[in-house]
């Protein structure tokens, strides 16, 4: 096509309307408290520092002031022996929770039990976020037996291994990576959620959350 014939077609364009188009906006739905309670306990099952969990905790009293405050949380979890209290709240919920002004600075409820909060913010942190999502996406990956017995004896013959690496033990399961984090969701193995799925990502065995009745 001619130069010329170029030109041409550019006249016969429409003509654009004067001033800037502004794209639709979406408005953003929010999170509703449900939704951060279903991560927040995805977290904490893929957390293998957690040792146990008890919703609702026990109730606890507070020193606000000269005043006694009595609060039942959300959740009592248990990390490395020690005990505290969690309450998930959406931002809304915070400005209007009892216990919101004593918490900015800390605060320890009468039996030594600590109070915090976990909002949207804290729980959905990146990339912690996006790693849990990750594994939780694996659950219902079908692990055979011999791909099962295959990883996690090897991860009790070296200890720590690369995921990569874990991931190349397996012979049934299509996608290696997602046999290992599958059994990451089963509680079997650790895998670091504080950090991205990379190749390097470090996976252990997991102590089992019952009691082996084979154990001597």
């Amino acid at each position: 096509m001619s130069a010329q014939a170029i030109l041409d077609l550019s006249d016969r364009r429409p003509a654009r309307r004067g001033g800037a188009r502004r794209a639709a906006k979406r408005l953003a739905t929010p999170l509703t408290r449900n939704a951060l309670v279903a991560d927040f306990l995805a977290l904490c099952e893929l957390d293998a520092d957690v040792e146990s969990l008890r919703a609702p905790a026990d109730p606890a009293t507070f020193a606000i002031g000269d005043e006694m405050v009595e609060h039942v949380a959300d959740f009592e979890i248990v990390r490395d022996g020690s005990a505290y209290l969690v309450d998930v709240v959406t931002d809304d919920d915070l400005l209007v929770h009892p216990l919101r002004a004593a918490a900015i600075h800390g605060i320890t409820a009468a039996d030594g039990r600590p109070f915090l909060f976990e909002t949207a913010a804290s729980i959905r942190a990146e990339p912690r976020f996006t790693t849990m999502r990750l594994i939780m996406a694996c659950k219902r990956t079908p692990v055979t037996a011999g791909d099962r017995v295959r990883i996690l004896h090897q991860l009790d013959e070296l200890g720590t291994m690369r995921l990569v690496d874990c991931a190349s033990a397996v012979m049934n399961t299509q996608d290696g990576v997602a046999a290992v984090l599958a059994l990451a969701c089963e509680g079997l193995v650790a895998v670091d959620i504080s950090r991205p799925i990379l190749p390097e990502t470090q996976v252990r065995r997991r102590h089992l959350p019952f009691a082996d009745p084979f154990a001597f």
